[in-house]
């Protein structure tokens, strides 16, 4: 039992100093530079003031636009001490919303104020669809 202990101990330290005199291949250099990511701009007021906002469907008769999808602003009231919330703030979070997607107009759809939403105590929400308006 003895001899296997030793033998066993002999392996594992011989093991080690093989591996100190022959180290493991490593991955070879590459002379290619990085790839630089572009920063990302925080969105300023002429991004999402650009974004004009159509309250009828009539405003857009004649007019060459393309769909990009539904886009959402709120504006939420955490608890009853907080102030109210507030359906200007959550439709300029509605022209954010819509200028992240690259668009230059919203068709708003309607504004409400609701209560009972998780993590609200109040929450104004403004929907629309957010479109791309060609100019001629």
């Amino acid at each position: 039992m003895r001899a296997l202990l030793l033998c066993l101990l002999a392996l594992v330290s011989g093991g080690c100093t093989i591996s100190d005199r022959f180290p493991a291949e490593s991955e070879p250099e590459t002379t290619a530079s990085p790839v630089k990511k572009k920063p990302i701009k925080p969105h300023t007021r002429s991004s999402f003031s650009s974004v004009r906002i159509y309250t009828n469907a009539y405003e857009l008769t004649g007019t060459l636009f393309r769909e990009l999808g539904d886009v959402t602003g709120e504006s939420c009231q955490v608890s009853n001490q907080d102030s109210p919330p507030n359906i200007s703030t959550a439709r300029k979070r509605l022209q954010i919303n819509a200028a992240k997607i690259k668009a230059n107009a919203v068709l708003l759809h309607r504004c409400d104020v609701t209560s009972g939403t998780p993590g609200c105590y109040r929450q104004a929400v403004c929907l629309g669809s957010a479109l791309d308006i060609s100019v001629r």
